[in-house]
């Protein structure tokens, strides 16, 4: 079986960088449960593709870079770094038309080789702010 970690940076180069939400299946298991700052949020493949979208909408052309931080026996710790021009809205914050990087801490729980769930930090919200300031 490939390495959990391949599967994350495959995982993010085709629906992050390629926006190819038609391989979420690949990836993803379809009871998918993901674990935000303030609350868990279950919706599987649905959630996945709702998610993608609205990132795309605001954030079309997308680079990301993916460091492993740690890899387990069924769990993956990684840092995404994602480099993007804010051309839509996105969650109150208006278009900016400005260069944005944020970062997000991620753990990745496999089962049977998919990412079944997943505890997802965040300073996204934090960097379309400080955008507003410069």
């Amino acid at each position: 079986m490939e390495p959990l970690s391949s599967i994350v940076r495959a995982a993010n180069h085709a629906l992050i960088e390629n926006g190819n939400s038609d391989a979420i299946a690949t990836y993803f298991a379809p009871d998918y449960i993901a674990h935000l700052t303030d609350q868990d949020v279950a919706g599987g493949h649905k959630l996945i593709r709702g998610m993608l979208d609205l990132y795309q909408r605001a954030f079309p052309s997308p680079k990301v870079e993916v460091e492993i931080l740690l890899e387990g026996s069924d769990r993956v710790s990684w840092q995404r770094t994602i480099r993007a021009i804010q051309e839509g809205a996105f969650k109150g914050f208006p278009a900016s038309g400005r260069d944005i990087v944020w970062r997000d801490v991620v753990t990745s729980r496999f089962r049977d080789g998919l990412i079944v769930e997943e505890w997802v930090i965040s300073d996204l919200a934090e960097q379309l702010l400080l955008s507003r300031k410069k």
